[in-house]
């Protein structure tokens, strides 16, 4: 039966697939897409893989991912790796086998010569190498013309909050600005340019997979005015009609800014 079921699939969800991306209204596709990468450890219990092996499969399908936003017409993506708590609350020997596969990933997305790599997040918290490794790939993929792919890894919201608050206090610090100037000007803008994406715009879609419905910290700030699509397909077993069924879901929705 699994194996008619999966024939089917294959007959049938090229000319969905082909259906759904034809009646896309060009006006209506989301500029800025943030995936949460969830459901990996999951899926590699289910399929009798070791954690490693779910991480793996989850990097492996970011390639994919990427291909289908080239094919719609996203500009931005953040994709978030790995969170800033997971970096203290998880086991070192597992934290080590998660840093490898995502060096490895962002080193093959670099080399691809496809995407702009943009790391995000508190890089001082990383192991030096690690970060190392993704400011070599952003250097290296500076002046490609394609997607701009934000690497979020030990990435927290209220954490870059934070960080921004601190930067725009240090700036004016050193201007000579004094706290009760800076609080007579201050406004949300002033934030946002301190923030990881400063001058890129906010995510229009936010799409988390392994039908967890909560952002976790997820660009908090910048999701003020996001759709937010819950998928339950395990992020690695999130395909390509996934994909096209959360831009769907998007294209449908009438947006309320701000309310």
């Amino acid at each position: 039966m699994a194996k008619l079921r999966d024939a089917v699939r294959r007959v049938l969800y090229p000319a969905y697939e082909h259906r759904v991306v034809k009646f896309l209204p060009a006006d209506r596709i989301p500029q800025h897409v943030g995936v949460m990468l969830d459901g990996n450890r999951r899926w590699a219990k289910a399929v009798g893989l070791d954690t490693a092996g779910g991480y793996q499969a989850g990097a492996d399908n970011i390639f994919p991912l990427l291909g289908w936003c080239e094919e719609v017409g996203v500009k931005v993506v953040t994709l978030w790796l790995l969170s800033s708590d997971n970096l203290t609350n998880r086991p070192v020997e597992q934290m080590t086998g998660l840093l490898e596969i995502i060096e490895g990933a962002v080193e093959s997305l670099a080399a691809e010569r496809r995407w702009r790599i943009h790391p995000v997040g508190a890089l001082d918290l990383l192991p030096a190498h690690t970060a190392e490794k993704l400011k070599a790939a952003e250097d290296e993929t500076r002046d490609i013309d394609g997607i701009l792919v934000n690497i979020a890894v030990g990435y927290g919201g209220r954490r870059e909050i934070a960080d921004a608050v601190r930067s725009l206090l240090q700036e004016h610090a050193a201007r000579g600005t004094s706290l009760d100037e800076l609080a007579d000007v201050i406004d949300v803008e002033h934030i946002a340019d301190h923030l990881y994406t400063k001058g890129q715009p906010d995510p229009d879609l936010v799409i988390r997979t392994s039908g967890e419905q909560r952002l976790g910290g997820f660009l908090l700030w910048q999701s003020a005015n996001s759709e937010f699509y819950f998928c339950e397909a395990l992020w690695p077993d999130f395909r390509r009609v996934d994909f096209l069924r959360a831009i769907r879901a998007y294209a449908a929705r009438e947006r309320r800014f701000g309310g």
